[in-house]
């Protein structure tokens, strides 16, 4: 009579059977195969779109929705070109043009081309002058009023 022998009873966690039970046994690879084609488009659609909001050719096309406000508005403005930082002529000209005055954006016709540095300088010069001419002017008017008040004249 021959013994019989019962198998070994293997040890340890059997990673095909766990595998198998989650969903990722070897039957299951032509639909995670076709899973991650789906994810791959879908994420290379997104990217696509995200990268045409970003650098529209068309300009007046992006997928971002505008306020009322900059639609109204948005004839006013236009985008400045800067030079290349490099060009020690070309910045001189930009900023003796007062280019670098306020933003990159701003509108229209609020940049004279004959404006030098110097002019500009001269002109913030002036306005606060007259500010400071303004303020001194209140003050004595409010002196002398407050004056006369106190003798019993009535001004207003």
């Amino acid at each position: 009579m021959v013994r019989k022998r019962f198998p070994d009873l293997p040890t340890g966690i059997q990673w095909a059977k766990v595998l198998k039970k989650v969903g990722l046994g070897r039957e299951d690879w032509y639909f995670w195969k076709q899973v991650g084609k789906a994810l791959l488009c879908t994420y290379a659609l997104f990217g696509a779109a995200w990268v045409y909001n970003e650098t529209s050719p068309l300009g007046w096309w992006t997928l971002k929705p505008r306020p009322k406000e900059e639609k109204e508005l948005a004839h006013l403005y236009e985008r400045r070109q800067f030079p290349y930082p490099g060009d020690k002529e070309a910045m001189e000209e930009f900023v003796a043009k007062g280019g670098m005055i306020g933003t990159t954006i701003g509108p229209k016709g609020t940049v004279d081309t004959d404006k030098d540095a110097f002019n500009y300088q001269k002109e913030l010069q002036n306005k606060k002058f007259e500010q400071e001419a303004h303020k001194l002017w209140f003050r004595m008017r409010n002196e002398v009023i407050a004056e006369l008040q106190e003798k019993g004249f009535d001004v207003e």
